[in-house]
């Protein structure tokens, strides 16, 4: 329980001289120059003295007495050293605590009767009583002084009862106090077999608040130490002869690095990255010159922009705490016990061996808010230290962002721009954690997938990453892609009213606590997690920054090669986070039942169409890291109906399994997941939805034709030529499954499919739907493009209209996929074709094209069926053109 500090002192009056002890000081302080250079400083005591007897125990206040008979019970205190009544003379005591609070006063209370000691709660017996209470103990107020501005927290780096003791002394020559250190730890660090609320709630570096301390006084107080230290001599400080505000300021260093260092002796270092890395942050030059240029800005004071400075640190620093993690660790498995069937992790030994010497960074792909819980635990729990965390500054909720930032999450705005000084210390912090050695994670897409589908990476953290390496190349860095795969994701709702063009929710924390209940009555299948191929930034640097000699780069160098890095990093780090999917039960039915119209199939009918999925991904892997679930169909079918992602409706001529719409929506996030899988067979069924027959040829072409543009937006790993041959692999597959007929072996051998409605027919239409979208998306901005002619439309202007017409076609006939008018993924086709130089901009920034465009509408006819090519030209829009003038008469 912790009062306000006290403010400076007045000036005091003058106190009459009491009668001088006939010993000399009993300790001294450090000399009249000050502390040594390196901050270091001890306390030293003279001759032991009887100490005087404790004549005024009895006379105690009535509500501290009232107030011992509640605190006694739960205490049990361990007093050091023994008798420190020994350590002590006859002169007035006056005892001075690390931080102010009414639970600290009462424990120095029991501790001075137990130990025979005048008690504190009782005044100075001082004539004129210069504390001005009526108590004979001080607090040190904690320090927020920073070396760099110390001029601007001078004023607030001591006690200000401490100064007016120090005052009395100047006032009256014969007053001698001595200043008694007392540290007090309740429930010092327990160990690993206490339980977990104790752990929680055990001493460590931070101040507490109220509540806090009450639980850990009633959790741990029978294991409270109290250590006395050696006095200090007031008058021996006194007489010095050092300015009176300097006296105070040594006289407050000297005690805190005194009770630093009882402290760090009694529960260990201290481990707050938060405290410590804060100080790196502010201390650093590239920080120091923004503070300064933030002061320009403002036309303010050096010490305001520090304060804003020192705001962002704070707001931006991890506040990691082992007790709250074990803590953590404890409820979490609970939790995952109870709403998760269970939580697989694969390649984890893989990852140990490569990891060692490493400065670790995990980039996973971030689905769900449990993805920061799942792998921290995880890592917890095998033995790894978790990692410090990037979160949005949307997570910094009351409760929620301080337990995630004692978890190790550090928090970030989604927009630097605009306010270097934040970039400065954002990019500073995360240049500390890097050479301090610890393991970071982030998302590179930014957010959460709404889709399914691995977001469009971004570069900011890795490039931060990267700078910071080449800045002090010490400790070689590691990327670790995460695949992380649900079978139902906790926020499904909230992400189908998004998939269905409602806007984002902003996160609360009623939000948060109200969803608590119902999540813990639902289950949600099980997780898998599964490490990728891991990916050393020395191996980057050596392929795409050749010239670098393997010197540190200073901060305002901007090598020419370090944009290309940390493109290629981002794209290798999805690609590798794909080659490590896992195929869960709820992927196999999202792909099998959302290729018919109404998303619903016949028992034997899905039956047999996952398990030509599972022979596909068996035949033809796609990475040696790659999990596929080992249930069978059947088996498969009975878990989608156990977590009530799955209806059967009983038929006499067969049971008919369906989801409903919501569920339909929700399941193409989880096609989506493994939707890349499936690249080349997809491919290769559209080919087959509106032609009978085809030349292997042909598809082959086509397929090399329209592979960069799959590749950007699924990030698939092969070059043209290794696709070209998956898609041989697959026709042979094809060919034994009997989708698919070899009708002569000539021009390269005509492939044809079965006449009618077979089943054969109805399994290769299943497996072509999922990527019959995205050929259809493709279409719609050739479509666009050519309408409007070349040199009428910018990117951007391009990529508005493409939205438009497929929401439109989405709205005139069957739904899409909720992807099928992403903004991004058009974005990223028009890209792709500037790349390919298939269009490029004029002067004006409007795309140009040739004829090779036409190649495009062709291939397009021998995919797309008459019909929807016609309404996909009839719904690309126009730009509106500007009004002609109006004739003039001569």
């Amino acid at each position: 329980m912790r009062p306000m500090p006290e403010q400076n002192p007045l000036p005091f009056p003058d106190a009459p001289a009491p009668t001088p002890p006939d010993k000399k000081p009993a300790a001294d302080v450090a000399p009249a120059s000050g502390a040594p250079a390196d901050g270091d400083a001890s306390l030293t005591a003279g001759a032991p003295m009887t100490p005087p007897a404790p004549t005024r125990q009895a006379k105690r206040p009535l509500w501290a007495r009232l107030l011992s008979r509640l605190a006694d019970p739960w205490l049990a205190l361990s007093i050091e050293p023994a008798t420190p009544g020994e350590l002590l003379d006859t002169r007035p005591i006056c005892y001075v605590l690390e931080d102010y609070g009414l639970s600290n006063a009462l424990i120095l209370d029991r501790a001075c009767r137990d130990a025979g000691l005048p008690s504190p709660l009782l005044p100075l017996p001082v004539p004129g009583n210069p504390l001005g209470r009526k108590r004979a103990y001080v607090a040190l107020s904690r320090r927020n002084a920073s070396t760099l501005i110390p001029d601007q927290v001078s004023a607030k780096t001591h006690s200000g009862s401490l100064a007016k003791l120090l005052q009395a002394h100047r006032a009256n020559p014969g007053l001698d106090v001595q200043l008694v250190p007392v540290s007090i730890f309740v429930g010092r660090a327990p160990d690993k077999q206490s339980g977990w609320f104790s752990v929680l709630f055990s001493e460590n570096w931070a101040i507490v608040g109220r509540f806090r301390r009450l639980l850990a006084i009633l959790l741990n107080g029978r294991g409270t130490i109290v250590r006395f230290a050696p006095p200090v001599s007031l008058r021996g400080t006194v007489d010095e002869g050092l300015e009176p505000e300097r006296t105070v300021r040594k006289l407050s260093r000297v005690l805190r690095t005194h009770f630093h260092r009882i402290r760090e002796a009694i529960i260990g270092p201290d481990l707050s990255t938060r405290r410590l890395l804060v100080d790196q942050v502010l201390a650093a030059d590239p920080v120091k010159e923004a503070i300064a240029e933030q002061a320009k800005r403002d036309k303010s004071k050096p010490e305001d922009a520090w304060k804003k400075a020192h705001a962002y640190a704070w707001e931006i620093a991890a506040d990691y705490s082992n007790p709250v993690v074990r803590s953590a660790s404890f409820l979490l498995s609970h939790v995952w016990n109870q709403i998760y069937d269970g939580v697989l992790v694969h390649h984890l030994d893989k990852f140990k061996q490569a990891a060692p010497g490493h400065e670790v960074v995990y980039v996973p792909c971030h689905r769900s808010h449990m993805d920061y819980l799942l792998l921290s635990y995880l890592l917890y729990e095998r033995g790894i230290v978790p990692p410090h965390i990037a979160a949005g500054i949307n997570l910094n909720l009351p409760v929620v962002g301080t337990l995630l930032r004692k978890g190790g999450a550090f928090f970030m705005r989604r927009s630097f721009r605009g306010n270097p000084l934040y970039s400065a210390v954002f990019t500073e912090y995360v240049a500390q954690l890097v050479s301090g050695g610890y393991s970071l994670e982030y998302f590179i897409e930014g957010g959460r997938s709404r889709t399914g589908r691995l977001l469009a990476p971004k570069g900011g953290m890795i490039s931060m990453t990267v700078r910071a390496f080449l800045r002090q190349p010490r400790k070689p860095v590691l990327f670790q892609p995460v695949y992380i795969g649900y079978e139902k994701l906790l926020e499904g709702t909230s992400y189908l009213d998004e998939l269905s063009g409602r806007p984002k929710e902003k996160e609360s924390i009623w939000a948060v606590l109200w969803g608590i209940p119902k999540v813990l009555r639902q289950n949600y299948g099980q997780v898998v997690v599964n490490f990728g191929e891991p990916i050393l930034l020395n191996d980057a640097l050596a392929t795409h920054a050749p010239e670098w000699d393997g010197q540190p780069v200073g901060e305002e160098e901007k090598p020419a090669w370090l944009s290309d890095t940390v493109d290629a990093l981002a794209q290798q780090i999805h690609v590798n986070i794909n080659r490590a999917a896992d195929v869960n039960p709820i992927n196999l039915l999202a792909l099998a039942l959302l290729s018919t119209p109404k998303h619903a199939m016949g028992e034997t009918d899905l039956i047999a169409q996952i398990e030509l999925s599972k022979t596909l991904l068996a035949e033809l892997p796609y990475s040696d890291r790659v999990t596929v679930t080992p249930h069978s169909p059947e088996r498969i079918i009975a878990h989608a109906e156990e977590i009530n992602m799955l209806q059967r409706i009983k038929h006499p001529l067969g049971d008919v399994l369906s989801v409903d719409g919501d569920t339909a929506v929700l399941l193409s996030y989880y096609r989506n997941n493994v939707l890349h899988l499936f690249t080349a067979s997809s491919w290769i069924a559209c080919c087959f939805q509106n032609n009978r027959r085809m030349s292997r040829t042909g598809l082959l072409r086509l397929g090399r034709t329209l592979y960069p543009f799959l590749q950007e937006e699924l990030f698939l790993p092969w070059t043209e030529d290794e696709f070209a041959e998956r898609m041989e692999r697959t026709i042979e597959v094809f060919i034994r499954e009997g989708l698919l007929q070899q009708v002569n072996e000539d021009d390269g051998g005509i492939l044809a499919r079965s006449a009618g409605q077979t089943d054969e027919v109805f399994r290769l239409r299943a497996i072509g739907h999922s990527l019959q979208q995205a050929f259809e998306r493709y279409y719609i901005a050739i479509s666009v493009l050519v309408k409007n002619g070349p040199g009428t439309l910018g990117a951007a202007e391009l990529e508005s209209l493409c939205q438009q017409a497929a929401q439109r076609l989405s709205l005139l006939y069957a739904p899409a996929a909720p992807e099928f008018f992403d903004k991004s993924l058009f974005r990223s086709f028009i890209q792709k074709l500037r790349e390919l130089k298939l269009v490029w901009p004029d002067e004006n920034s409007k795309l140009l094209f040739d004829e090779r465009l036409d190649a495009w509408a062709r291939d397009a006819k021998a995919i797309l069926g008459r019909e929807l090519r016609h309404t996909i030209e009839k719904v690309s829009p126009e730009a509106a053109r500007p009004a002609e003038p109006a004739p003039t008469q001569d």
